[in-house]
C-alpha cells in the first residue's frame, strides 16, 4: 500500500491513525518551512535495490528474474536500480567477476563500496571491475594514487530518469577494517570515520543542490543505526538505500526508516537482509521541491523465483559446469540465526575440514556459512553458496586456552546487536554455551567419540590439538585469536579453500547424505 507522507509540512505522517507526535522544529528561513504549492504532477520514481548479496550465485540469478518483471512494469515511471554493496565477496576472482557481471545484466547503475568489495587486493578489484558498468560509489574513501584503484571510486553520480535527475551518492562502512579480508585494501583506501563521513555526505549533497538537483539518495553500507544517524544529521537527503547489518525494513514505519532530516524533511530508509534473501522495490512520488510526498516500499522473497535458463548460461560462461559432487537425502531447514546457533549444514562444512585433513579437530567461525543445502544433487555452485568465502585452509596446533579463549570471543556475539562476529562451529569438539554467551562445558571428542572434559575455568597451556581452521581465523581475524601475520602456532599451510576439501569430502560418501541436527553445540537459558 502506498503510505501518504501527508500534506508536508503543515500535517502529519499517517501510518494507520493519525501521528500525536510532533515533527521537527523548522527553521524560520528555510525553504521546506513554507507552504508548499500545489502539485499539479507528481515526480514518480521506481528503485530496484539489492545489497548483501555476498557472492551467492543462485539468488543472483533469482534476481534476475524479479529483475525482469520490474522491467516489464511500463507505468512511466522514472526507474533506478542501485545496489548497497557486498555484492561481490572473497578473493575468488571468477565469483567475483559473476558478481560483477550481474550488476551489468540486470542493469544495475550505481553501487557502494562495502567491506566485501575489498576482500580481494585493489589489483584483482581493478580488474574485475575492469568490464564494470556500474559506478563504484563512496564519498568518504580516499585512494593512493599509486593504487590501481585510484580513480575507480566516485562521490556521486547524476542520473536522468524522464526528464528528472537524480544525485546518487554512496558511503563505504568505517569500521571496514575490521571485516575485509586482506590488508592490503586498506593500505590502499582510506576510509573515513563516521564524523568526518557526515560531513562529506553534506559537502556532496550541497554540492548537487546547488545544481539543481533535488531528489537525493545515498546508496550506504554504513549499517541501520549509522544511516539514522546521517539522515537525522543531515539535510537534503530522500532516501538512503542501506546495507551492512543486514536488517530488514518491510514497509515503511515512522521512527523506524520514516526519520526527518536537520530541518524536518522526510527520510525514507531501507534494509534488505543478508545473501540475496530478498530485494527491494521502493516507490516514491516527489513534489516539485524534491520533497516526498508517498512512498511504497515492497519486499519480496528470492527463493520463491526461478533459476532462469538465461541467467544460468550466463553464469556458466564465467565458472564453467559445476560438477555434481552427490546426492543430500535430507537436511533440516536452515536456522533462523546462522551466528549463534548449531548449524547443522555448517557442521557438515566442518566435519569435512577435519576429515580430509586428519587432525584432531576442526575450528570454523560461523559468520562462514551463509547459506544451506538442499536435498537431491548437489554441485560445486552449491558449497560455494554454503560457504563463500575463498580463505586458505591451515593446520594449525593450538592449546587448550587457546580454544577455549577463541570459543569465549565467540561467545560475545549473544551480546553484540548483530551478533557478530558469531560463534565457533567445531567438528572434534562439544561445548555447552548460555545464551549470554558464558562457556559452561567443553569435550573434546575423538574418532571412537570418546569425550575428554576440557576444563573451561582453567584449561592447559601445555596440552595441545591439531586444528583444521582457514586463515582467516589463524591469523586474528574477528579476534578470536590475537591478531599475528606469522603465528608459530601453524603448521602447514595449503593453497585451497574449505570449499574443495568439501567437495571431496562428498564424493568419496557411498551412501546419499543425511544433513542431521546434533548437540555438538547446546545454548542454554542463563
Amino acid at each position: 500500500m502506498i503510505q501518504n507522507i501527508g500534506n508536508y509540512p503543515n500535517t502529519s505522517y499517517q501510518y494507520g491513525k493519525p501521528n500525536r507526535q510532533p515533527r521537527p522544529q523548522q527553521a524560520a528561513n528555510s525553504p521546506v518551512s513554507q507552504t508548499k504549492p500545489a502539485i499539479t504532477k507528481p515526480i514518480d520514481a521506481d528503485i530496484f535495490y539489492i545489497a548483501d548479496i555476498h557472492g551467492k550465485m543462485t539468488n543472483m540469478e533469482r534476481i534476475g528474474t524479479m529483475s525482469r518483471l520490474f522491467d516489464h512494469n511500463q507505468n512511466g515511471h522514472a526507474k533506478l536500480k542501485l545496489a548497497s554493496g557486498d555484492i561481490l565477496l572473497g578473493s575468488n576472482p571468477m565469483t567475483n567477476k559473476v558478481a560483477s557481471s550481474f550488476l551489468n545484466w540486470i542493469g544495475v547503475t550505481a553501487n557502494a563500496v562495502g567491506n566485501h568489495e575489498l576482500d580481494a587486493t585493489p589489483a584483482a578489484l581493478s580488474t574485475t571491475l575492469s568490464d564494470a558498468k556500474y559506478k563504484l560509489l563512496a564519498v568518504n574513501t580516499t585512494v593512493n594514487p599509486s593504487s590501481p584503484m585510484f580513480g575507480k571510486i566516485q562521490n556521486s553520480v547524476i542520473e536522468e530518469h524522464n526528464g528528472e535527475k537524480f544525485g546518487i551518492i554512496g558511503t563505504a562502512p568505517p569500521d571496514a577494517f575490521e571485516r575485509v579480508g586482506t590488508r592490503e585494501s586498506l593500505d590502499d583506501i582510506k576510509i573515513d570515520d563516521f564524523d568526518t563521513t557526515v560531513k562529506k555526505v553534506q559537502a556532496e549533497v550541497d554540492n548537487l543542490t546547488s545544481q539543481g538537483i533535488n531528489k537525493i539518495i545515498i546508496v550506504s553500507h554504513l549499517g541501520k543505526d549509522l544511516d539514522k544517524q546521517l539522515a537525522q544529521q543531515t539535510d537534503g537527503i530522500d532516501i538512503i538505500l542501506g546495507a551492512h547489518t543486514h536488517d530488514l525494513y518491510k514497509g515503511v514505519k515512522e521512527n523506524e526508516n520514516l526519520v526527518y532530516s536537520k530541518s524536518g524533511k522526510p527520510v525514507i530508509l531501507t534494509q534488505i537482509g543478508k545473501d540475496g534473501e530478498y530485494v527491494g522495490m521502493l516507490s516514491a512520488s516527489f513534489d516539485e521541491n524534491g520533497i516526498i510526498t508517498k512512498i511504497q516500499n515492497n519486499v519480496g522473497r528470492t527463493g520463491v523465483f526461478n533459476r532462469t535458463l538465461p541467467y544460468k548460461v550466463a553464469v556458466e560462461s564465467i565458472i564453467g559446469k559445476p560438477e555434481i559432487l552427490g546426492t543430500i537425502k535430507s537436511a533440516p531447514p536452515s536456522p533462523a540465526d546462522r551466528l549463534i546457533t548449531n548449524n547443522p549444514h555448517g557442521n557438515f562444512i566442518v566435519d569435512a575440514m577435519r576429515s580430509e585433513l586428519n587432525t584432531d579437530i576442526a575450528i570454523l567461525n560461523a559468520g562462514n556459512i551463509r547459506g544451506y543445502f538442499n536435498t537431491g544433487e548437489v554441485d560445486a555452485r552449491r558449497i560455494n553458496d554454503v560457504t563463500p568465502f575463498e580463505d586458505k585452509m591451515m593446520i594449525c596446533e593450538l592449546t587448550e586456552k587457546q580454544i577455549v579463549d577463541a570459543i569465549k570471543t565467540g561467545g560475545k556475539s549473544f551480546l553484540h546487536p548483530a551478533h557478530k562476529p558469531g560463534i565457533l562451529l567445531v567438528s572434534g569438539l562439544e561445548y555447552t554455551m548460555t545464551d549470554k554467551g558464558e562457556l559452561k562445558e567443553l569435550y573434546f571428542v575423538d574418532r571412537n567419540g570418546n569425550k575428554t572434559p576440557i576444563d573451561v575455568n582453567n584449561p592447559s597451556t601445555t596440552h595441545k590439538l591439531t586444528v583444521a581452521c582457514d586463515d582467516f581465523f589463524a591469523y586474528g581475524g574477528d579476534d578470536y585469536l590475537p591478531v599475528n601475520p606469522n603465528p608459530p602456532y601453524v603448521k602447514e599451510k595449503f593453497d585451497v579453500d574449505k570449499n574443495v576439501y568439501t567437495a571431496n569430502y562428498m564424493k568419496k560418501q557411498t551412501q546419499p547424505i543425511e544433513i542431521k541436527e546434533d548437540d555438538r553445540i547446546k545454548i542454554i537459558k542463563s
